[in-house]
């Protein structure tokens, strides 16, 4: 629409300036719904609940329980059967509902980002109906209604613009442009972005000057936030890196359970054994091969780092995001309330000469005025301050600013003179003024001083302004200007936009006329939207740590690449219209550093050619525009400050709006993944060596009573999987990161969890034990096979105790750095020893002797020292462990 005339819209939309009737409104409201965010219907919470069990791993442990179940049947008599019968079933049954519960939790609460659409667009507007000017419901307006809207309202819906008076936008939300927009009424090209349609008002956005009218083109999910609203709800997640490995973990060792159960049952059954007593026996292997506390210890490891994450000031929303941050390569940052601080502030004044530094950040007025590098009194250039306070619609209370940026930074720059705008306005009343437009670019007032005496003060594009002046005021002189005057103050307006620097001319005279010409110029202002402070160090931080920092954002190439240079980011600079244009992104991504007047579309492009390049991709943000692209990206990151809808598409919330907090999650991630590292290695090191013990000893075929026997029940290996074995892995869970994590690079793109040493010690170590718990049974089974089950069963949890201090070791983890580690140790020992002294002995089938643990200890120092050794080995194939 911003390409046609008015005439043409009006037709196209059978309407006129004077609005619709009610009547014809209430007929559209029907064609067209109302103009509200329509949600995707979502899942039910039952749907949500089933789908926790589409794992691989979750439909072997189902199978296990209704083999656990059946067996019992075919053994005993109804009126013979108890409870301990159904045990195995019964914990198997009690883990599977534990793990899709909390999943359940998780995918429950994850979906809001629409909801918060829809609290942005329950605004009330103002309407012509049957010629009165009405206020209705914003919901209830359709395209061809007429609207009015004035300074502090809200935009209802996309409407364009027929009749203005000084109306300017603040449009961040939708472009991430920091400043208002100067609105007009002139026809503009087809192709024009989003964040140049001059002639349009779209919904969701705030008016900070003037008044309009303007036709509705679109509403509901037609308007911009609308189409966000599309692209939000249309993408689908992407798993993490750790979702990725850990489905492919389970798959793998799904397929081997059932490979070996298949093969145990087929074998005992031809050896013309009971297919009964094989069926039990294929149970006891798919849970020995399966770690049942994986998925829990993971859910609790990433729950205790969401928790230290939250003193650091970064709030993750979902839990594998944690994991994610770790492994990230390239963060893309909007500039606006992200990399600078959204409060444009004047650093620069040029005045008699002289380029003025001032110091000081956003709408406090405490800062001061430096000459290269010497402290200067601003009543040097005191006319420029005061012309800059006077000439001047703004207003602050307190740090929220009324009206434009620009110019409640120049009452801020008066302020750390000790000029008060309220003080000066009583000296110098305000008789008439003229207003700045995009034509005239400049601003005029008239004052009165005294009964005598009256002032021009004026203010503008120094370009357009130094036209109008014919002398100068240089320390305290006035005289007229020159062409060298003027060519050196062209050449300081354009040193300072190269900087990123939004520059303003002021001049005045002594006049009873409101009249634009022989002005005397004072000097230029020069401001800009600060960098915070953090920043800089935190991108360095980044470098360091192999991660590229991009900015992509809707303000001014100019701008933007000012940025860029001055927190060090390299790369070329490209903008939206290139963007659209280009089709091999793909190819040309890793050179880019800049992308500028960018649209939500384009963000997502960007993250799409960054993943083609196997990137792991970040992506910050705070507008309504930025939700699409933070929900796409591996993973979003929202600013505390930013908009609701920002926040709900995100991963995580900085809740410091501090670059720096990004650093530091990082670092929590990457720790994070070396400590799931570690006890997927840990699990996975006891459960092969549990698989091996039961299916080797099925092979050598023990006798007991002319039935074959195995070292572990069912039971007792359910117990050291989620009990024994999940203490330990829970406190190896909160390692502290090592010294040196943020100096490696980031995880390769689709890198394994387990690496080369990580594999090693899994499988030597798990022969190991399966040779020490063999032999150990072996040689006990004389005695008893309760006996010899125990001592076996016993033998197995203490070795596995000592398997966390051999991994801590593989990861250099000090011995005493995690307090935790040791507590669980002992409380996994303790809870041991419950089973084997309490009436539960009768449920696991227990009993044991003092000469039991002599051997028992004996057997756990040789694994100590065959762990050790056996890391040292592998740590000669290479320095790095794990990289």
């Amino acid at each position: 629409m911003h390409s046609k005339s008015i005439k043409a819209i009006l037709q196209e939309l059978k309407t006129s300036e004077k609005g619709l009737t009610s009547k014809e409104a209430d007929k559209r409201i029907e064609v067209y719904g109302k103009n509200e965010i329509v949600e995707k219907k979502k899942d039910s919470k039952f749907k949500i609940f089933l789908r926790q069990f589409k794992s691989f791993i979750i439909y072997i442990l189902i199978a296990a329980v209704i083999i656990s179940i059946i067996v019992p049947f075919f053994e005993k008599s109804l009126s013979e059967m108890n409870i301990t019968d159904f045990i195995d079933a019964i914990v198997i049954f009690i883990i599977l509902i534990l793990n899709s519960f909390l999943g359940f939790i998780q995918e429950y609460n994850a979906e809001r980002a629409i909801e918060a659409l829809k609290k942005l667009a329950s605004l009330k507007a103002k309407v012509f109906r049957d010629g009165k000017l009405k206020q209705i419901d914003a919901s209830e307006l359709v395209p061809g209604d007429i609207i009015h809207f004035e300074v502090g309202d809200k935009i209802p819906a996309d409407a364009r613009l027929f009749e203005i008076s000084n109306l300017e936008t603040q449009e961040a939300i939708l472009t991430g442009e920091s400043m208002p927009v100067k609105k007009e009424l002139n026809i503009l090209p087809e192709k024009t972005i989003l964040a140049e349609r001059i002639n349009m008002v779209f919904s969701g956005t705030a008016v900070t000057h003037g008044r309009a009218k303007a036709i509705v083109v679109k509403t509901a999910m037609e308007t911009e936030i609308g189409r966000i609203a599309t692209m939000i709800q249309e993408q689908d997640e992407p798993p993490t890196p750790l979702q990725i490995e850990l489905q492919k973990l389970g798959k793998t060792l799904g397929f081997i359970t059932i490979i070996i159960c298949i093969a145990v049952v087929l074998g005992g059954f031809l050896r013309g054994g009971s297919i009964i007593a094989w069926l039990l026996t294929g149970v006891s292997l798919a849970v020995a091969a399966i770690p049942e506390g994986l998925p829990a210890v993971v859910t609790i490891s990433l729950a205790l780092g969401v928790k230290r994450m939250a003193k650091k000031n970064a709030l993750i929303r979902k839990l594998p995001s944690v994991e994610t941050l770790g492994s990230v390569t390239v963060i893309c940052t909007d500039k606006t309330g992200t990399l600078t601080k959204n409060e444009m502030t004047v650093t620069k004044i040029y005045a008699n000469k002289k380029i003025i530094d001032v110091t000081g950040v956003g709408y406090e007025a405490k800062g001061e005025f430096y000459f290269n590098k010497k402290r200067v009194d601003p009543e040097e250039f005191e006319m420029i301050l005061k012309i800059g306070a006077l000439c001047n619609n703004s207003s602050i209370d307190g740090k929220t600013i009324i009206g434009d940026p620009t110019e409640a930074c120049l009452i801020v720059a008066a302020s750390k003179a000790g000029i008060s705008r309220i003080d000066e306005e009583k000296i110098y009343k305000r008789v008439n003024e003229l207003d700045f437009t995009s034509e005239r670019k400049r601003m005029s007032i008239l004052t009165k001083y005294d009964d005598n005496k009256h002032f021009v003060f004026s203010k503008g594009a120094p370009d357009i302004l130094i036209k109008f002046c014919r002398r100068i005021l240089i320390n305290g002189k006035i005289r007229r200007i020159t062409a060298a005057d003027v060519k050196d103050i062209l050449e300081k307006t354009n040193s300072f936009a190269k900087q990123g620097l939004r520059v303003l001319g002021f001049a005045y005279k002594e006049s009873k006329k409101l009249e634009e010409n022989d002005l005397i110029f004072t000097g230029l202002q020069a401001m800009m939207d600060p960098i915070r402070e953090e920043v800089k160090d935190a991108i360095e931080k980044c470098k360091h740590a192999g991660i590229r920092v991009v900015i992509v954002t809707g303000d001014h190439e100019v701008t933007a690449k000012a940025i860029a240079a001055q927190l060090n980011i390299k790369g070329k600079v490209m903008t939206g219209k290139e963007l659209e244009e280009i089709e091999d992104l793909d190819e040309i991504v890793n050179d880019i550093g800049v992308f500028a007047r960018v649209n939500p579309e384009h963000k997502m492009k960007i993250i799409k050619a960054l993943k083609a390049n196997k990137h792991i991709v970040a992506m910050t943000g705070d507008g309504v525009n930025d939700a699409p692209a933070l929900k796409f990206a591996d993973i979003g990151i929202a600013v505390g400050s930013g908009t609701d809808i920002a926040k709900e598409a995100s991963n995580m919330i900085l809740t410091d709006d501090n670059f720096a907090s990004i650093v530091n999650a990082i670092e929590e991630g990457r720790g994070i993944y070396d400590n799931i590292r570690k006890f997927v290695t840990y699990l996975l090191s006891c459960n092969i060596a549990e698989v091996l013990i039961i299916f080797i000893a099925m092979l050598i075929a023990f006798k007991f009573d002319g039935l074959i026997a195995l070292p572990l029940a069912v039971i007792q290996i359910l117990w050291i999987n989620l009990v024994t074995d999940g203490l330990p892995a829970i406190a190896i869970g909160v390692d502290p990161p090592a010294k040196n994590i943020m100096n490696r690079k980031p995880r390769k793109f689709g890198e394994r969890i387990l690496c080369k040493h990580s594999a090693t010690i899994i499988s030597v170590m798990g022969v190991i034990i399966t040779a020490l718990v063999l032999g150990f049974f072996y040689l006990n089974i004389s005695k008893g096979l309760v006996h010899a089950q125990t001592l076996a069963f016993t033998l197995m949890v203490v070795l596995e105790l000592v398997m966390v201090v051999i991994i801590r070791y593989q990861y250099d983890s000090k011995a005493f750095s995690n307090k935790f580690i040791w507590l669980a140790m002992i409380s996994s020992f303790a809870l041991q020893l419950l089973v084997l002294y309490s009436p539960l002995d009768k449920y696991f089938g227990t009993t044991v002797d003092t000469y039991g643990w002599f051997w028992i200890g004996l057997l756990s120092l040789f694994l100590l020292l065959a762990g050790l050794l056996v890391t040292k080995m592998t740590r000669k194939l290479k320095d790095d462990v794990c990289e």
